[in-house]
């Protein structure tokens, strides 16, 4: 039996997962953090994390397929302990977080990472592999909770100086393996469950085809254009979750 969402909470679902597809695919999945805060707008922040994330190894497995072998393996290794502490600090304290503590905290996310972004060419000097451990400690923690990992991951491994093929392919295995660390809690504390398998199902295709998209336009795009609309999409989102947490 699928959820029984409005036809607006369906158009946010679609376009997000899609929206995630194709940043699996070309964009290093930073603008995928978009997906939980626009589907938070119609459904529960719980509920849409639950939904996306089979749907994310199913896209981790198209990317991995064509970014294997690119990816700077010393970066993944360096990520790994940090990833099982955030996620293992997400899941004891899911019990404790409401929707409206999750949207709050999500579009916080959202501002400060735009922010960020907006701002990084100031920050442009090399950073220390120390800190691997608290970034991909709050790169696990986020997302956990709302799939939202792009931020801290980008704000340690944009400043490593990496090529855009070899950043591309480190974030898409990074990404993949929280996911797959993230499965087990998801399914124990019930996020993952039939109806909601049986919505992640459904949408396969289209995350099948965001993927692709994704590869395709990343060669095609003017970049730096395409990196602005999302920053200010993002920002706008963040506000609106911020606005309905308080």
């Amino acid at each position: 039996m699928l959820p029984d969402y409005s036809l607006i909470a369906w158009a946010l679902i679609v376009f997000s997962v899609y929206l995630t597809g194709v940043s699996k695919g070309g964009f290093a999945g930073g603008f995928g953090t978009l997906s939980v805060p626009l589907m938070a707008l119609a459904i529960s922040p719980t509920q849409a994390a639950g939904l996306l994330l089979p749907l994310l190894l199913v896209m981790d497995v198209f990317a991995l397929r064509a970014w294997w072998g690119k990816q700077a393996n010393a970066e993944v290794w360096r990520f790994v302990p940090g990833l099982v502490i955030g996620v293992t600090v997400g899941t004891l304290l899911f019990g404790s977080l409401s929707d409206e503590g999750v949207r709050l905290v999500l579009g916080v996310i959202s501002v400060v990472f735009a922010v960020y972004m907006l701002l990084k060419p100031v920050a442009s000097k090399p950073i220390s592999t120390r800190w691997a451990l608290p970034a991909a400690s709050v790169c696990g923690f986020t997302s956990f909770i709302a799939h939202a990992g792009a931020p801290p991951l980008n704000i340690y491994l944009m400043p490593r100086k990496l090529t855009k093929e070899t950043f591309i392919a480190t974030c898409t295995v990074i990404y993949a393996v929280v996911n797959v660390i993230k499965l087990g809690p998801y399914m124990w504390l019930g996020e993952v469950n039939v109806t909601s398998a049986w919505a992640s199902l459904l949408l396969v295709p289209v995350a099948w085809i965001g993927v692709r998209n994704g590869l395709w336009l990343q060669s095609r795009v003017n970049e730096a254009l395409f990196y602005r609309l999302v920053i200010l999409a993002m920002f706008l989102v963040g506000i609106n979750l911020v606005w309905q947490a308080i």
